[in-house]
């Protein structure tokens, strides 16, 4: 009984994957040579022709790269802080920055997009990246907080005897012992920058288009199915590549965690 419910669930959640599998090899606006319905790699070829589509998925692999690149150099330095000193108000800060992060991301648009056009952000992978980070390190703080509370102190002072910088401790020391949160703090920015679509709408309005935005564009009078579907395919694939690369730390990280 139990087998046939997990079936039945699996069932459930992967059959619009099945759909978007089997649109995505088909033709589904007639064209020269391919009829209507048949099986082809034409949607692809399609992605691979077209700049606005193929330029999304390498402006996408970009700024993400940038975010989770920037906000673990600063969340790590920043949740080390808290685990480690005390000082007036830290917990009020902790929980200031916990709360930002709950801010629904369409109030920031407009002095966002503002301040972006008068320093030249607009319409560049750069200027989502940025505006990414400011959702992303309170929740990467939060996560690696608990990690680095979790490291014996007698760590840092042993280190410090031996001669060891900060830096050097960071490197050498600290980041091993914190790689799960590391790596649950990098899944959880990927996941969020990946699929965001407000800052992307907002920020990219002529170029620079993310790969949200561009299935975005896809819909219109006269959509092509088997097109958009193969573009949401190709969009699953980093983030299947990053879920499977970070897996051992995701599921250790979770672990810590509970």
């Amino acid at each position: 009984m139990a087998g046939l419910f997990l079936a039945a669930i699996a069932g459930f959640i992967l059959l619009p994957f099945l759909q978007m599998l089997v649109l995505s090899f088909t033709s589904t606006l007639p064209r020269d040579g391919i009829v209507q319905g048949q099986f082809s790699t034409i949607n692809f070829k399609n992605i691979i022709a077209s700049p606005l589509l193929s330029g999304s998925i390498v402006n996408s692999v970009i700024y993400v790269t940038m975010n989770v690149i920037i906000t673990i150099l600063v969340a790590v330095p920043a949740a080390y802080a808290i685990a480690r000193y005390r000082f007036a108000g830290d917990r009020h800060l902790f929980l200031l920055l916990i709360a930002f992060r709950i801010t629904p991301p369409v109030v920031l648009t407009l002095p966002v997009f503002i301040l972006f056009a008068k320093v030249g952000l607009v319409n560049s992978p750069i200027g989502i990246a940025l505006v990414h980070c400011v959702f992303n390190i309170p929740i990467a703080i939060w996560i690696l907080e608990s990690f680095i509370s979790a490291v014996p102190k007698e760590l840092d002072e042993t280190a410090f005897l031996d001669g060891y910088s900060l830096p050097r401790f960071f490197i050498k020391q600290l980041l091993p012992l914190i790689a799960p949160g590391v790596g649950v703090a990098a899944f959880f920015c990927f996941m969020f920058s990946w699929v965001e679509v407000v800052f992307a709408r907002i920020l990219t309005v002529t170029a620079g288009k993310p790969i949200t935005m561009a299935i975005n564009s896809l819909y219109g009078f006269r959509t092509d199915i088997g097109l958009v579907m193969a573009m949401t395919l190709v969009s699953l694939i980093p983030g299947v590549a990053v879920i499977y690369f970070v897996r051992n730390h995701i599921a250790k990280g979770f672990i810590v965690r509970t």
